[in-house]
């Protein structure tokens, strides 16, 4: 490991995807299902790799490629050997919703005093998390890394490479059930989060607010967070206007679930003695650009694009926010959840009677809602797109909620009107 961690050093960083390759990077072939990056090793060491970590046998006498059983497992060993070189707080962050939305506004907050590094988008599985490690520089002075789970024990099996000091679970509700068999098994993978800190002797932040957090932990290390999280909303227009201590800030995010994500951000700046001005400053700064909880002016619309992940916990509280903001014309245009299993058919009709509930005028787009709505079903978003596009709205306030896999980002009808 000590002969590929030097050659690490000696490159301008790690790629996995030829297509996007980078001049003297550490190349890495992974394979899957309908690829295989070990055909393209010698390719791309002539395009300017400076090394290539590769299973095919053909290069082994390549003195630029290292050839190895398992290319995958190499990366993990490579970005946890890295790990242990490091001295700084790694803060590890997991939840069933508002991961990404936290993450992104934790390292808002800290970049402000410290050089972070965090996780770019939603690179937090088994393959993204190594990768933001090995983009730790030895100047940086904190490290954000998301974890996401779709399967049982996988935030144990990151937890082993990531070793993060510090852990914050977002929530723990109903997504990829199908993957993990039952929610009991959910809440155990997440938690796998708070025993690695617990064995390393870190720190925990927890929403003392979740009940399902707080069940059965006992550590005395823990930064509780949330008390009275609700009242700190100043207004919904439809952006919040929160309050961080004594102050108030007007933040670029909608939706009232967010403010336990803003709540979470402060208390890790607190605990990095940054002050609530700072904090606030920072809060108010962000504007996202991720399709959560992001609110975009088009046309005559207001358009809340909130369609990078759905599931029953999720969608259930963006229909709740839309009821209660101010706006003579709401709509709801919402797309399959995708991967509940056999509670897919319960999980949509709870959905869609919340909307007749609401008394929101609502369109489904997907097989899944398809077979509970009583109307305004459309089979995908390309014939939902259709169908705005000679029925336009105007004047409306538009929830896009649904699963990423819907691409309702084709609904250009809408977007770009």
């Amino acid at each position: 490991m000590i002969n590929l961690y030097e050659k690490y050093q000696k490159s301008s960083c790690v790629c996995t995807d030829s297509r996007n390759l980078t001049p003297n990077c550490l190349f890495v072939c992974l394979k899957g299902a309908n690829f295989d990056g070990n055909k393209f090793a010698a390719e791309v060491l002539e395009q300017g790799a400076a090394y290539v970590i590769t299973e095919n046998l053909d290069l082994q006498d390549n003195p630029r490629a290292v050839v190895v059983d398992d290319a995958l497992k190499t990366l993990q060993q490579l970005a946890n050997y890295h790990r242990q070189q490091l001295k700084m707080p790694v803060i590890g962050i997991t939840g069933t919703n508002g991961k990404t939305t936290t993450k992104e506004l934790i390292n808002a907050v800290l970049s402000t005093t410290y050089k972070t590094t965090c996780t770019q988008g939603n690179l937090n599985n088994h393959i993204g998390v190594p990768l933001t490690l090995l983009s730790i520089k030895p100047t940086d002075e904190i490290a954000i890394v998301e974890m996401g789970a779709n399967h049982v024990g996988e935030i144990d099996d990151l937890c082993k490479i990531a070793e993060p000091t510090f852990g914050l679970i977002t929530n723990i509700g109903v997504a990829h059930i199908e993957g993990f068999g039952s929610k009991e098994n959910i809440i155990k993978t997440k938690k796998a989060l708070y025993q690695h800190v617990i064995a390393n002797k870190g720190t925990l932040f927890v929403n003392e607010c979740d009940e399902i957090l707080r069940q059965d932990l006992h550590y005395d290390n823990i930064i509780f967070y949330g008390k009275d999280a609700e009242k700190q909303i100043v207004s919904m227009n439809p952006y919040l206007r929160i309050r961080v201590g004594n102050v108030e800030v007007d933040t670029h995010l909608t939706g009232s679930y967010n403010i336990w994500n803003f709540m979470a951000a402060a208390a890790v700046g607190r605990h990095f003695h940054i002050s609530d001005e700072v904090i606030a400053k920072a809060l108010g700064d962000y504007v996202p650009s991720n399709h959560r909880s992001q609110v975009d002016r088009i046309g005559s619309n207001v358009i809340i694009s909130d369609y990078y992940n759905a599931n029953l916990t999720s969608m259930t509280a963006a229909l709740k926010n839309l009821s209660q903001l101010e706006h003579p014309h709401k709509v709801a245009i919402l797309g399959d959840m995708r991967e509940l299993g056999d509670l897919s058919v319960e999980a949509h009709t709870e959905i869609a009677q919340l909307a007749e509930n609401l008394h929101i005028e609502t369109y489904f787009v997907g097989e899944e809602f398809g077979k509970v709505a009583k109307q305004n079903v459309f089979a995908n978003a390309d014939e939902a797109n259709e169908y705005f596009a000679t029925h336009p709205l105007e004047n409306a306030m538009v929830l896009i909620k649904g699963s990423n896999s819907m691409r309702l980002n084709k609904l250009t009808s809408i977007l770009n009107a």
